[in-house]
């Protein structure tokens, strides 16, 4: 799980990819089994790396040590992930596999070295006008040890690192320059990434490291949640500044709400989570999924017997699903906005077949009307006006060669359609400010792009780029290109 996190932290990896790479390393002879939570080195690997530390480093770097885990429910059949030559510093592959690598390596060795030593100073200042004392907090790093090698990452984005001090002595006469106040805001508990959420799920004894990847794959393959790409928006903040006798006030901006690369719940999920959470409470407590873990574990290791755990899990379970199934309702997450102004219906939005879309007029009502909602727009939070204003769609905006153009909104998002050509807008680009020579642009620029780049036995071949990645299409037939290829 620490590999999951970290190579998300630095590496910018999704759980899933990390745990193919770590899966490719493996098959390659690389690196040890990964689907461990183990922190024990062999006496062979602890030589090993301390033999590499002295080589590299020096002997004062160098500091065998054993490793006890933290986590109630750990895999430690096996050893620690560890590099299976401790002397291949780097390795000569794909990129990422690279790069993977290159994070075991620091970290096994990193683990086998010696303390940092850092010199912590708080600095008390009087003042010679009143009574208060100044503080001021600050480390010197006297001597390197594993740090020279690594430095783990974090993911409270709150931690502020202790700056350095200047030089200074006891009984030291020090000049006040300038001192400032800086307005600062309160923060609600930012959104989980990736790395965030497996050691959450550690912390409460939920999975196991081979489940971690898959379980968060799953709920973003179902789209129950999807990684957040709002930028955040400016806030204005004050400065106060008090320089000599006098002081002086600046307005500054800083960027907040920024959930980019954050995991965030989508309108599905968030149904889905409300449907599961009244109906089968019990399930979906932390506590229950924790206990059955520790059952399956006392059921490894023949402390339990499962025919009896299973038959006590379902005589609950089962009459459960089947008085939900009798009884419950189909949950649309349905919300009335309010009235329409024009025919005076009712205007209300919830979760269709094909996503979240509002809806004009009541479900008896045989000439409602539909719209679906943009990609960023949510059903718990969309007002009135802008569910209104998805009825002003599809908007026609002329010809162009002899074909009709308009501009619309799909379940894929917003595009221009050009006869039988569908153009998809950029993200953020709002379809109803989208003019007729807007239009036109992005409709030259998808013919340019679909233009063959050649011809092969007769038929076109074209290139383009979709969801796996670049492709080359030909004759129907759709193929990936390498990423060691120029695909430009």
């Amino acid at each position: 799980s620490t590999l999951q996190q970290e190579a998300a932290r630095k590496l910018y990896l999704p759980v899933g990819v990390t745990m193919m790479l770590a899966q490719r390393l493996y098959e390659a002879g690389l690196i040890t089994y990964m689907r461990t939570d183990s922190v024990n080195l062999s006496n062979d690997a602890m030589k090993a790396a301390e033999d590499e530390i002295i080589r590299s480093y020096g002997k004062e770097f160098s500091k065998p040590r054993n490793y006890n885990t933290k986590s109630k429910g750990a895999q430690e059949a096996h050893e620690a992930i560890r590099p299976t030559d401790m002397s291949r510093h780097t390795v000569n592959i794909d990129r990422d596999q690279a790069r993977l690598y290159d994070l075991i390596w620091k970290r096994t060795v990193a683990s086998q070295m010696s303390d940092a030593q850092l010199e912590r100073t708080n600095v008390k200042i009087e003042a010679n006008n009143h009574k208060e004392l100044f503080s001021a907090s600050g480390e010197v790093l006297l001597f390197e040890g594993f740090l020279k090698v690594y430095l783990e990452g974090n993911d409270d984005e709150d931690v502020e690192t202790e700056g350095m001090l200047p030089a200074m002595k006891v009984n030291e006469r020090l000049t006040n320059n300038y001192i400032t106040a800086t307005e600062r805001f309160s923060r609600p508990p930012a959104r989980y990434t990736e790395a965030a959420l497996v050691k959450k799920l550690e912390e409460l004894g939920i999975g196991r490291p081979s489940t971690y990847a898959p379980t968060i794959s799953t709920i973003i393959n179902r789209n129950y949640v999807e990684k957040g790409v709002f930028e955040g928006q400016e806030r204005k903040y004050m400065q106060l500044m008090l320089k000599g006798s006098s002081v002086s006030e600046q307005e500054l901006s800083e960027n907040t709400g920024s959930d980019k690369g954050k995991l965030v719940p989508t309108d599905i999920g968030t149904i889905v989570n409300d449907f599961l959470v009244n109906h089968f409470e019990t399930i979906l407590d932390y506590n229950f999924t924790a206990k059955v873990e520790q059952d399956f574990d006392e059921i490894a290791s023949g402390n339990e017997d499962w025919t009896k755990m299973m038959a006590d899990f379902y005589g609950h379970f089962h009459p459960n699903v089947k008085d939900v199934e009798a009884n419950a309702d189909r949950e649309s997450g349905e919300r009335i906005l309010g009235t329409d102004p024009k025919t005076g219906k009712p205007v209300s939005v919830r979760l269709g077949k094909f996503g979240p879309m509002a809806q004009i007029g009541d479900a008896e009502d045989e000439q409602k009307q539909f719209a679906s909602l943009m990609q960023e727009q949510n059903i718990g939070t969309i007002s009135l006006e802008e569910a209104l204003s998805l009825f002003l769609l599809p908007k026609g905006l002329g010809t162009y060669k002899d074909e009709e153009v308009e501009v619309n909104n799909g379940r894929f998002g917003p595009y221009v359609r050009f006869g039988k050509m569908f153009v998809s807008l950029p993200k953020g680009e709002d379809p109803l400010d989208v003019t007729f020579e807007r239009a036109k642009e992005l409709i030259d620029e998808k013919e340019q792009a679909d233009a063959p780049i050649g011809t092969y036995d007769g038929e076109p071949i074209q290139k383009g780029v979709g969801r796996f990645g670049p492709f080359i299409k030909w004759n129907g037939m759709f193929i990936n290109v390498s990423k060691k290829y120029n695909f430009d």
